[in-house]
C-alpha cells in the first residue's frame, strides 16, 4: 500500500477510537441526534478498521517469523517456518486487497463512506440558448428515469423552466440506495451536438450544460450558524388559474459568510421551501469542505477519470452519430437515444471499473 492510504488508514483508526469514546459520554447519550450520527459514523469505520487492525497485527507476526528464520537452522523447523510465512503472505496480501477495495468511496481525511449518500443534482443551460435549456431537460429526463428503474425517489427542489419546454436551471434530491455511488461522476459538463428544433437550415449546434452532484450532509456535520443567514421570500411563479400563489412562499437563504445564495419555490409551504433551501445549502457547504480536503490529498492518489469539476467537459452527445462519449475513460456507446431513456448501465457500470482500477491497483 502506499504512504498515503497508510496514513488514512490510521487517521480512520484514530476517529474510530474517538467514536468508542464519543459514545459512552453521557453528553452524547443524551442527544438523540448526535448519538444517531455518531453510531452510523461508527458503524461505517468499524468494518474498515477491524481490517486495519488484522493487517497490522499479521504484518508483525510475518516480520517476527522473518526474524526467527535468519537464526534457524534445523532444516525441519525452517520447513516448517517457510510454509507459514508463506501462509501468512498470502493472509496479507488478501487484507491489503480487501482494505483497498474497502477505501474506494471514502472521504479519505474522515474516514466517512459517501457511497450511500443520497444526492443535491444541479443541471444548468450553458452555451447554446435555448437548446441548452433544452437538453438540460433531456438530462433531467435521463437521470428521472435512471431513477426510477432503480426505484429511487426524486424530488423536486427548485427550476426555471423555459417557454420551449426547456430548463435554464433545475435542481432536485434524489434519495435511495447507493445514490452518490451511481451518479458521481456525472458532475461536468456535457456537450450535445445536434440540429435544434428552432434552426431551419439543418446546421448541427453544439451546446453544453453542467450537471453538479452533492452528496447530501448531515446536520450534524456541517453546522451553520442561524446568525450567517439572510432569508428572503418572494412570490412563488405559480402555473396559472387557480394554483397562482397568493402568498409569499418561495425561499431564498444567503449564507453570507461564503456568498453561496440557494432558494427553494416548488412547495407552497413556506416552512417546505426553507427546508428544502436549506438542504440545497449544506450540500454545497459539504461540497466545498469535500474540496479543500481533496486538494491535500497527494497527485498519486488523485482519479484520473476526472476530479468532477464544473468546469470540465465530461461527456458528448451526437445525435446524428447516435453517439455518446465519455472523454474520460474513452468509451464511446452508438446507443444515444437509449442512454436519454435512462439506460445509463453501461456508462454508470464503466466509470465505477475505471475508477477503481485507477485507485486499488
Amino acid at each position: 500500500m502506499q504512504e498515503s492510504q497508510i496514513s488514512d488508514l490510521k487517521k480512520m483508526e484514530k476517529r474510530y477510537e474517538e467514536l468508542n469514546k464519543l459514545l459512552s459520554d453521557s453528553h452524547i447519550l443524551e442527544n438523540r441526534q448526535l448519538l444517531e450520527a455518531y453510531g452510523k459514523e461508527h458503524g461505517e469505520l468499524e468494518k474498515i478498521v477491524s481490517l486495519w487492525q488484522k493487517y497490522k497485527k499479521t504484518e508483525k507476526e510475518l516480520k517476527k517469523l522473518e526474524e526467527m528464520l535468519l537464526d534457524e537452522e534445523e532444516e525441519e523447523l525452517r520447513e516448517l517456518a517457510e510454509k507459514e510465512k508463506k501462509e501468512l503472505k498470502a493472509q496479507l496480501e488478501n487484507l491489503e486487497k480487501k482494505l483497498l477495495h474497502s477505501l474506494s468511496g471514502k472521504d479519505y481525511s474522515s474516514g466517512k463512506d459517501y457511497y450511500s449518500r443520497n444526492i443535491i443534482m444541479e443541471i444548468r443551460a450553458g452555451a447554446g440558448g435555448e437548446e441548452a435549456a433544452l437538453f438540460a431537460a433531456d438530462l433531467y429526463k435521463m437521470y428521472s428515469r435512471f431513477g426510477e428503474e432503480r426505484g429511487w425517489k426524486i424530488e423536486n427542489i427548485n427550476h426555471h423552466p423555459t417557454d420551449r419546454g426547456g430548463f435554464k436551471e433545475i435542481i432536485f434530491a434524489v434519495t435511495g440506495k447507493k445514490v452518490f455511488s451511481a451518479l458521481q461522476y456525472e458532475s461536468g459538463v456535457h456537450r450535445v451536438q445536434r440540429v435544434p428544433i428552432t434552426e431551419s437550415s439543418g446546421r448541427i449546434h453544439t451546446s453544453t450544460v453542467t450537471v453538479a452532484v452533492l452528496p447530501e450532509a448531515e446536520e450534524v456535520e456541517i453546522k451553520i450558524n442561524p446568525q450567517d443567514l439572510r432569508i428572503d421570500t418572494f412570490h412563488s411563479q405559480g402555473a396559472g388559474g387557480q394554483h397562482v400563489n397568493v402568498t409569499d412562499s418561495a425561499v431564498r437563504i444567503t449564507h453570507q459568510p461564503t456568498g453561496i445564495v440557494v432558494q427553494c419555490q416548488d412547495e407552497r409551504s413556506q416552512h417546505q421551501n426553507k427546508i428544502k433551501a436549506m438542504r440545497v445549502l449544506r450540500a454545497e457547504l459539504l461540497q466545498r469542505k469535500m474540496k479543500k480536503q481533496a486538494q491535500e490529498i497527494s497527485s498519486q492518489r488523485k482519479t484520473q477519470i476526472g476530479s468532477g469539476e464544473r468546469s470540465e467537459r465530461i461527456r458528448t452527445y451526437n445525435f446524428s452519430q447516435n453517439r455518446v462519449t465519455d472523454h474520460r475513460i474513452h468509451l464511446t456507446l452508438h446507443k444515444l437515444e437509449s442512454i436519454l431513456n435512462g439506460e445509463m448501465d453501461d456508462l454508470v457500470e464503466s466509470l465505477q471499473k475505471e475508477w477503481k482500477r485507477k485507485n486499488c491497483k
